[in-house]
This record gives structure tokens, sequence and C-alpha cells, in this order.
């Protein structure tokens, strides 16, 4: 009887302590970013900056505002060395 429970409480142990070391390796797989992604997070950010600023500095939907905001969006995105964005209006 104590053999028995002896072999319960030890497969208890290493099931637990098993499911321990994973979590523990699965947490901290996700909080290490290649250079790569540190590189394209930091283009997102700016890229997003540009729309804001141009959104901030013709806020209505009339032609001639968005015909501004895409001239302003892509002077920014320029001025940082970021890729081009489609134009959201057409150009006259």
């Amino acid at each position: 009887m104590n053999c028995l429970r002896s072999r319960r409480t030890a497969a208890r142990l290493a099931v637990t302590s098993a499911i321990i070391l994973a979590g523990i390796g699965y947490g901290a797989v996700p909080a290490l970013a290649s250079q790569q992604g540190v590189i394209a997070t930091k283009k997102w950010q700016i890229m997003d900056k540009c729309a804001r600023e141009a959104q901030m500095a013709f806020p209505d939907f009339t032609p001639e505002a968005n015909v501004k905001r895409d001239d302003k969006l892509k002077e920014c995105l320029e001025g940082n060395n970021m890729p081009p964005r489609e134009p959201m209006s057409t150009h006259p």
C-alpha cells in the first residue's frame, strides 16, 4: 500500500514538474524578437506616425483635403526614408 502511494506521489510530482518547466520555457520564447522583427516594428511605427500627422493636418474628407493629406503623407514618408503608400484619393 505504501509503495503504491509513493509511486502515485512520484508520478504526480513528475507531471507537475513537467508542466511547470514547459510553462516557463514556453513563456520565454515569445519575449525574444528577431532583429528583422524589431526593425519592421519601428518602420511601421514611423509610417503610422506619418499617417496620424497627415490626418491631423487635414482632418476634413473633402476632395481637396484628401489630396493634401496624401501629399503630406507622401512627404513625411519620403523624409523618413519609408516606402510610399498608395494614395487614398485621385489627384486631378
